[in-house]
C-alpha cells in the first residue's frame, strides 16, 4: 500500500524500510521512493541513518540486511559498495589557495564513501546561483559545500535563495548571516584573524617595533587578516606611527612592481623592520624588491608570508602563516554529512587555528639601518 497520501515521520519511514528489508532481504532506493512518496535524497538519508545504527548495509542503489553484508573492502566506485551520497562543492577558483583544499576534500570524501561533484565559480562572478542550482536540480546532490562571494551585491539574495532549498549546506571559508531574522548557515573556516595576530606577536617577540601589513586587495580573506593585525597592534601598544597597512594587487598584475617599490620606500623612510604580506607570491615579491634596494632579509627586514603555499621553495625560505586547509576540508565533509543525516541539528560555525611556520625570512632586527 502506498503511503504517499500523507507525510511520514522519519521513525515511520525507518520502520517501513526495515519491514521491507526483513521481508525481501534487500531494498532499492527507486522502490522506496515510490512506496514512501518521498524524494530520493530522503530515502538515501534514511538508509544512511539506519546503517549508522547497524540496522542494514548500504549497497549500490539500495541496502541489504546486515547478514548479507559484502565481505570485501571496496572503494566508493565499486558496484558492491553502497550507493554513495553525493556532495556538490563550489569554490571560487581552481588555482591559488583552493587546489590543496579540493585534494583534502576528495581524500576526506573517499574515507567517508562520498562522491564529490566539484565546480569552480569566479571571484568576478556577480551571481553564483546558476551553478548552485544546477548541482541541486540536475546533479541532484545530497548536500552542498560552498565558498561563495559574501561581499557582492547578490550576497543577501544568495543567502535567501539557499534558505529556500531544502538541502544541507555548509559554507567553507565563508560565513553569512541573514540580518532580518538572524538565521545562520553552518560554516567551517580558518581563523585568519588569529593567524595575523600570531604573526604580529612573533615580530614583536623578535624585537620589531615598527611593522607593516601588505594585503591583497582582491582577496575576501584580507579583511579578516586586517582585523587580527589591528588587534595585535593594539595589544602591543603600537602607535599609528609604528605600524602601517598597504593594499597591493596580485603579483601578476602589471601594477604590482610599482606598489612593491612604494612599500620599500615606506620601509626605508619609517625605519620599518617587519612585514606581514598576503599572500606568498606577493610576500616574496616585496622581499625581492627590498633586497634589490640593498636591504638584507631578515637582517634589515623580516618578512612573514600569509598562506604558505610556496614559502618553503623560495630563497630565503619564508616564515609563513599556514591556514589549516586540510582540517577545514575534513571538517566540512563531516559537517555536511551530519546535516544530511539530521537536518534539524543546530547550525555551528567553526574556526580552526592556523600555524606559524618559522623559516629563514624572520629574525632579530639590526640595531640601526
Amino acid at each position: 500500500m502506498t503511503t504517499s497520501e500523507r507525510q511520514l515521520l522519519p521513525a515511520e519511514r525507518h520502520a517501513l524500510v526495515l519491514e521491507a528489508l526483513k521481508r525481501d532481504g534487500s531494498v532499492r532506493v527507486v522502490d522506496l521512493v515510490a512506496e514512501l512518496g518521498v524524494a530520493p535524497v530522503t530515502v538515501r538519508r534514511d538508509i544512511a541513518q539506519l546503517e549508522s545504527e547497524g540496522a542494514l548495509v548500504r549497497v549500490h542503489g539500495g541496502a541489504v540486511a546486515t547478514q548479507n553484508k559484502p565481505q570485501q573492502n571496496v572503494g566508493i566506485e565499486d558496484s558492491t559498495r553502497a550507493d554513495p551520497l553525493t556532495v556538490g562543492v563550489v569554490v571560487p577558483t581552481l588555482s591559488q589557495y583552493w587546489p590543496e583544499v579540493i585534494h583534502a576534500l576528495e581524500s576526506s570524501a573517499y574515507r567517508h564513501g562520498v562522491r564529490l561533484i566539484t565546480r569552480a565559480s569566479s571571484y568576478e562572478a556577480v551571481d553564483e546561483r546558476p551553478i548552485f542550482d544546477r548541482l541541486v536540480t540536475v546533479d541532484q546532490v545530497d548536500g552542498l559545500i560552498l565558498a561563495p562571494r559574501t561581499d557582492g551585491p547578490c550576497t543577501e539574495v544568495l543567502a535567501e535563495w539557499l534558505t529556500t532549498r531544502p538541502i544541507p549546506t555548509i559554507l567553507m571559508e565563508r560565513s553569512v548571516t541573514l540580518l532580518d531574522d538572524h538565521d545562520l548557515f553552518g560554516s567551517v573556516g580558518s581563523d585568519h584573524a588569529l593567524g595575523a595576530l600570531m604573526a604580529v606577536h612573533h615580530l614583536a617577540q623578535l624585537g620589531h617595533r615598527r611593522v607593516g601589513l601588505v594585503l591583497s586587495k582582491d582577496s575576501p580573506t584580507s579583511h579578516k587578516i586586517a582585523e587580527g593585525w589591528r588587534t595585535g597592534c593594539v595589544e602591543l601598544g603600537l602607535t599609528s606611527d609604528e605600524h602601517f597597512e598597504q593594499l597591493t594587487p596580485a603579483r601578476g598584475n602589471p601594477e604590482f612592481g610599482g606598489v612593491a617599490d612604494q612599500v620599500v620606500d615606506h620601509v626605508l623612510s619609517t625605519g620599518t623592520t617587519g612585514l606581514l604580506v598576503h599572500s606568498d607570491p606577493e610576500a616574496f615579491g616585496v622581499a625581492q624588491a627590498a633586497m634589490e634596494r640593498g636591504l638584507h632579509v631578515p637582517g634589515d627586514l623580516s618578512v612573514i608570508a600569509y598562506d604558505d603555499l610556496i614559502s618553503d621553495v623560495v630563497s630565503p625560505k619564508m616564515t609563513a602563516v599556514r591556514p589549516p586547509r586540510e582540517e577545514v576540508a575534513a571538517t566540512a565533509i563531516e559537517r555536511v554529512l551530519q546535516r544530511i543525516a539530521d537536518p534539524s541539528r543546530p547550525h555551528a560555525r567553526t574556526l580552526i587555528s592556523p600555524r606559524l611556520n618559522l623559516r629563514e625570512s624572520t629574525g632579530t632586527p639590526t640595531a640601526t639601518r
